[in-house]
């Protein structure tokens, strides 16, 4: 009792008096009785800032859906196409609109903000008056608020908006009010957002997608192995960074290092050109996609810089394996297992008696690497090394960005009643959770998660250089490509073999039982019920894995308990999903799938007023519309009303005095 009255007394200086708490509790029980906000779904962006950036203005389709749902027929199809292109990208069609209007534009001005008035008044119903409020611009925030609740149809009030508008068009405003008002909508349209992964690596604007992330109103990352490994760069981890230059190269990727980061990659590009002068580097020739334009020139010193640091990677990775020995990785170790003589390399395989088998190599010489010492860099190798970290970790802008991925980041979360993360949940083949030494202890499924997540935090925030400092960031490592790390979850990472192997089958990456179990829904339960969700209508909701739509894929699994939405934001992966993305939508409703088909740009958007084509399936629908109160912001807010009742009771008995 006296703890309670402690807190009661700490409580009573917010809400002073009876009529303050009753007033709050009201204000509360209110909000939990409105319709539950819409949350957006997405995942494995891989760099495409334009299909992200458009499916944030269109709100996955949702706008569209309204704008047809609150005009009809009413307004015409090519009118309603122009006023959705306008909230999309108010400022860009503002000036085409405005040439095809400036016969009459006065009156365009009048019908265009009568129009968006009643698209804003339509999404922000199921938000309080203060929400909304918080969204607008303050600059506009009072006559925008008059617009949205005086009622169009009153004769009394009918002139009095009509002056608020006139006297917006004559003052030369009206640009800024519909760009206001085309903003507020799309933010309003899309309450919550998840991203399942991957932002980073493939295609070229991950930096542009961070900036959007970083400055978005309510939005939560669960980190894909993508994500880790530029973590890891960041944090300092060598290893890290050699993957995510590798990585760059391969796909030509440049942009995000060179102008998003300002990575210098000249040091590599001298020291590959003068090393690998006479090496065509076939199996390093770029990715490139249609979009991409190289001369042969670039890409031949791109291929020179691919092997350079590829070679670089597999012997920092080597010196990680050989001191972590408690990581299990030593038959990833090959440079030392080639015969350079016969130009021939031993390779882990438990098929055969002796453990390894032999393979014939391709892909040209290696001259940095010593046979007597292949692990180690020579020292022009050394100092690229030595400078790119440097890039990496004293970098403002890649600094922001990654302490955004922190801040709004984790392995897994639970939203909802719905568990979120990217990769896989380690098991073994009966179905119980794989576990992972870390530290001379074991852990396995949610402690698993827990544990990793603390480490990951270790490794960038710990300015000491502490033993435990330096375990953490060869852990990064080990999330990124370990056997049994939940963000990759295979036997191996066959980067050597794709590289230097012709034969196939070594390039193959045996997935963990997860991915086979999954499918199973009683796993999805005992899943479930390890992060302490024990509700009807749960589900995992995960990325990672391309759906392969083209071949009969279904990204509903288990019954409909798991759902995997990777439809491939990456171009490199579109052939094989036939799609350009999925977006889950969990409303008031239910649940929505949307499929989108590929984005062929926001120029043609704005010229035509053709959007993107999404495809909507209706995965759950709830016959009683969910409100506030049903998700996890209503049971804080339960709680908080549970308290203040206890308040309003210590007042009226007397055990604690109102502050007048």
């Amino acid at each position: 009792m006296v703890r309670d009255i402690k807190y009661l007394e700490l409580l009573s200086k917010t809400f002073p008096t009876i009529q303050s708490a009753s007033t709050e509790i009201i204000n509360l029980e209110a909000i939990m009785s409105l319709p539950k906000g819409t949350e957006h779904f997405v995942t494995d962006l891989h760099g495409e800032y334009e299909s992200f950036d458009h499916v944030l203005r269109n709100a996955s389709g949702v706008i569209k859906s309204k704008v047809d749902e609150l005009f009809g027929s009413d307004v015409s199809v090519q009118d309603k196409k122009e006023l959705c292109t306008l909230i999309y990208y108010p400022k860009r069609k503002l000036k085409l609109l405005k040439i095809d209007n400036k016969e009459s534009l006065n009156d365009w001005y009048h019908k265009t903000l009568v129009l968006m008035i009643k698209v804003l008044s339509t999404v922000s119903f199921k938000y309080t008056r203060s929400k909304v409020r918080k969204a607008l611009p303050k600059e506009y925030s009072y006559i925008i608020e008059e617009l949205l609740n005086e009622s169009m149809g009153e004769r009394n009030k009918e002139k009095y908006i009509h002056s608020i508008l006139d006297s917006i068009i004559s003052t030369d405003s009206a640009d800024c009010f519909i760009i206001a008002i085309a903003e507020v909508i799309q933010r309003l349209t899309i309450d919550s957002l998840h991203i399942i992964g991957d932002v980073y690596d493939r295609g070229p604007g991950a930096h542009i997608i961070m900036n959007t992330i970083c400055s978005y109103h309510n939005c939560d990352i669960q980190w894909g192995n993508h994500d880790i490994i530029w973590m890891g760069a960041a944090a300092g981890s060598a290893a890290c960074m050699a993957n995510v230059v590798r990585i760059s190269l391969r796909y030509a990727n440049l942009e995000t290092l060179e102008d998003g980061y300002g990575i210098n990659l000249l040091p590599l590009a001298t020291f590959a050109i003068d090393t690998y002068k006479e090496d065509l580097c076939m199996p390093f020739m770029p990715k490139i996609g249609k979009e991409l334009v190289f001369s042969e020139k670039q890409k031949k010193i791109i291929s020179k810089m691919h092997k350079a640091i590829t070679i670089i990677q597999f012997k920092l990775e080597g010196q990680l394996i050989n001191r972590r020995p408690d990581f299990h990785m030593e038959h990833r170790n090959l440079l030392d297992k080639i015969d350079f003589d016969r130009n021939r390399v031993l390779v882990h395989d438990d098929s055969v008696p002796e453990g390894y088998k032999e393979y014939p190599l391709c892909g040209g010489e290696m001259p940095t690497v010593n046979p007597k010492d292949p692990y180690k860099l020579n020292s022009e190798e050394q100092e690229i090394v030595d400078k790119l970290v440097m890039n990496f970790t004293n970098n403002p802008v890649l600094e922001k960005h990654i302490r955004c991925l922190y801040a709004k980041g984790s392995f897994y979360k639970v939203a909802n009643g719905n568990l979120l993360f990217h990769g896989s949940l380690p098991m073994n083949p009966d179905g119980s959770f794989r576990k992972l030494e870390i530290l001379g202890a074991f852990y396995c499924g949610k402690e698993l998660y827990d544990k990793l997540d603390q480490l990951v935090r270790i490794a960038y925030f710990e300015d000491r250089d502490t033993r435990l400092k330096k375990y953490a960031l060869d852990l990064m490592w080990y999330i990124w490509c370990g056997p049994v790390s939940p963000s990759f979850d295979k036997a191996k990472m066959t980067t050597f073999e794709r590289y230097f192997i012709k034969d196939k089958k070594t390039h193959e990456e045996p997935k963990g039982a997860y991915y086979v179990l999954k499918e199973d829904p009683k796993v999805c339960d005992r899943i479930l019920h390890e992060f302490g969700i024990n509700q009807d209508n749960s589900h995992i909701i995960n990325g990672h894995i391309p759906v392969k739509t083209l071949k009969g894929e279904s990204p509903i699994k288990a019954d409909g308990k798991l759902l995997v939405i990777d439809g491939g934001y990456a171009k490199a992966y579109q052939p094989e999903t036939g799609i350009a993305g999925y977006t889950l939508i969990y409303n008031s409703f239910g649940l929505l799938l949307i499929q989108h088909q590929p984005f062929q740009s926001a120029e043609h958007v704005i010229k035509y007023g053709e959007d993107i084509i999404s495809l909507k399936k209706v995965i759950e629908y709830i016959p009683k519309r969910k409100t506030v109160g049903d998700t996890d912001i209503g049971k804080d807010l339960a709680e908080q009303v549970k308290d203040l009742r206890q308040l309003l009771s210590a007042y009226k008995t007397g055990l604690i005095r109102e502050n007048l």
